[in-house]
């Protein structure tokens, strides 16, 4: 699958959620928490993607001298495994003392072979990154079933599901909350969720109660800041709205296993640059 996540930033309602954002209890001036235990952390490559099809395998040096130990891949013009076959992607990563922890992926086409290459070179998670805003609240109960039914195939080659939000299943919608639907209509044994901790403070909600209220459910996350404006975007890691160091803690307690770094707009720097600066960051946090 290829897919245009500037196209999300414009169907996901970024804007109506951006004015709450200031009012959220986890954002910078709160008192200090203790750092996560974790030592691991990841990049999801959709943060190179500028640059990435050039050379992947030089690029993937580069995330690897950084200090990532894990990656998380996408389906993009080059495939999940950018040209190298499933195998030589991690035989490649296997020299660069990096894990190939994830990858999202068009679950909805080809999902069987998809599932079993990532399974057969030991991927943890196979994500759908978009389902897009569902004109009606049966919508979002449809694709739960279709999520469950997904769920039980990657579960039967040794694979997690998991679904990566954005912003419009945290937006209500007659009344209710369509992530609300998702996660109270999908198996927690077949189903698991990859916050974006950005879209979900995009769409005008605290990551942390969202963690709270579904313990045990928010297994990945995507650690990506956000820089308040008219036109709030991502940004370095520290350098954002967000306080990592008071929401991570509470990731962790409530069953966050895997923390992906990822960034979509580069203002005033370059994607080598970001990831670098963000690697820093996890770094002195103790992911």
């Amino acid at each position: 699958m290829t897919y245009d996540r500037k196209t999300f930033l414009k169907m996901s309602g970024l804007l109506a959620g951006g004015a709450a954002i200031g009012t959220l209890p986890f954002l910078k001036g709160c008192s200090p928490a203790q750092s996560p235990t974790q030592t691991d952390f990841g990049l999801q490559l959709y943060t190179l993607r500028d640059v990435i099809a050039d050379d992947p395998e030089a690029t993937l040096r580069r995330v690897a001298e950084f200090g990532y130990t894990q990656i998380e891949s996408y389906e993009g013009s080059m495939g999940m495994w950018w040209n190298m076959g499933n195998t030589g992607f991690k035989n490649l990563l296997d020299e660069l003392g990096m894990t190939a922890i994830s990858s999202h992926a068009n679950v909805f086409e080809e999902f069987e072979r998809k599932a079993n290459e990532a399974a057969e070179i030991g991927l943890t998670f196979i994500v759908c990154p978009w389902i897009g805003p569902q004109d009606t609240l049966d919508g979002y109960r449809e694709m739960a079933d279709q999520f469950n039914e997904i769920g039980e195939i990657a579960n039967n080659v040794g694979l997690r599901f998991a679904y990566h939000n954005h912003a419009y299943s945290f937006e209500e919608q007659d009344g209710e909350m369509p992530h609300d639907i998702l996660m109270e209509n999908t198996d927690p044994d077949l189903v698991e969720y990859q916050m974006d901790i950005y879209w979900v403070v995009a769409a005008g909600q605290d990551p942390a109660e969202w963690m709270r209220k579904y313990p045990g459910r928010f297994t990945s996350g995507h650690v990506k800041d956000i820089a308040p404006g008219d036109e709030p975007e991502s940004t370095i890691l520290g350098t954002g709205a967000i306080d990592f160091t008071q929401l991570l803690p509470v990731a962790v307690e409530q069953g966050m296993e895997a923390f992906i770094v990822e960034q979509e707009a580069y203002t005033g720097t370059t994607p080598m640059n970001a990831i670098r600066d963000n690697a820093l960051y996890m770094q002195e946090l103790g992911v």
